[in-house]
């Protein structure tokens, strides 16, 4: 596989290595050894999570301060753009995003560590979307980021108004937002 450090350096974009021809393919998704060695540290996970939305669904942007989830995402079916948000106070990237484009074709994952929200919206008719995490989900810890914050002001690629769950639309700004040390 190929590891590739974005513009905020502890998110890795991972290329898995892809073996096909006429009769399908085939990809190793996850191998504990060289993902340690792609993202430079230790990693536990104790969850899988697997959802399925439809076009211009807008999942997230949660995250967890208490409990955090470190995540390992990829696309099974469709495509999404993906996005990060550096919630750590006392990073040089504080308050910055970036996204990815993840497709059940291009096949990357992307590791989304600590101190990050975390949301995709569905650019296919619908997505099946992965996610492996390094703690479990707490509902009472889970903290949602308005997905529109005018401060962070996310390009997300969609046409129209996503849809949104009742509680993602309500969620907080930015400057009110619980965040990481």
């Amino acid at each position: 596989m190929r590891a590739t450090r974005l513009a905020i350096p502890d998110v890795v974009l991972i290329e898995p290595k892809v073996f096909g021809d006429e009769r399908g393919f085939f990809f190793e998704s996850f191998n504990h050894v060289q993902f340690e060695e792609a993202v430079g540290r230790p990693a536990k996970f104790v969850q899988d999570n697997h959802s399925r939305s439809t076009k211009c669904t807008l999942r997230g942007l949660h995250y967890q301060p208490q409990h955090p989830q470190e995540k390992l995402v990829r696309v099974a079916s469709g495509e999404v753009f993906d996005v990060a948000v550096d919630m750590r106070r006392t990073s040089p990237t504080f308050g910055k995003w970036l996204g990815a484009l993840l497709s059940a074709e291009n096949k990357n994952q992307l590791w989304v560590p600590e101190g990050f929200a975390h949301g995709f919206i569905v650019l296919s008719d619908s997505a099946g979307f992965l996610h492996k995490t390094t703690d479990y989900y707490f509902p009472e810890h889970k903290r949602s980021l308005l997905w529109s914050d005018p401060l962070i002001v996310i390009d997300w690629p969609y046409e129209g108004k996503p849809r949104l769950s009742e509680k993602d639309a309500k969620a907080c700004l930015f400057t009110e937002a619980e965040t990481f040390l």
